[in-house]
């Protein structure tokens, strides 16, 4: 299985990015997906992910700026970043889970495959 996360960069605060997570060597549309995100010296944590269903899920501090969508004919997930705040800037990872129930969305242990992640700095 690889998650292959892009489009991170360098943004104005206030700007915006899209990310994208290519999966392969999984039966995509059977997984639920998530984005979770690492600041230096801090721990991983969980940004938005969204279910086989298409039912989505945001952390508190991004809900209303980032939307997170799925593409199973192309194995790719989203993540549109409006609004980016420098306490947005960190390595966003892509993430895969085959048994997530609602309670453990947010847990990063619950996932079953990662990417490798992608760099995302805003500067103020």
């Amino acid at each position: 299985v690889q998650l292959q996360a892009s489009g991170g960069g360098l943004v104005q605060a206030g700007g915006s990015l899209r990310l994208s997570c290519a999966a392969s060597g999984l039966t995509f549309s059977r997984y639920d997906m998530g984005w979770f995100r690492q600041a230096p010296g801090k721990e991983r944590e969980f940004v938005a992910a969204i279910r086989k269903n298409r039912i989505t899920y945001f952390s508190d501090s991004v809900k209303g700026r980032f939307t997170i969508s799925r593409d199973n004919a192309k194995n790719t997930i989203d993540l549109q970043m409006n609004s980016l705040k420098p306490e947005d800037t960190a390595l966003y990872y892509c993430a895969a889970g085959a048994s997530l129930i609602t309670s453990t969305l947010h847990s990063a242990r619950a996932y079953d495959y990662w990417g490798q992640g992608t760099q995302v700095t805003v500067s103020s």
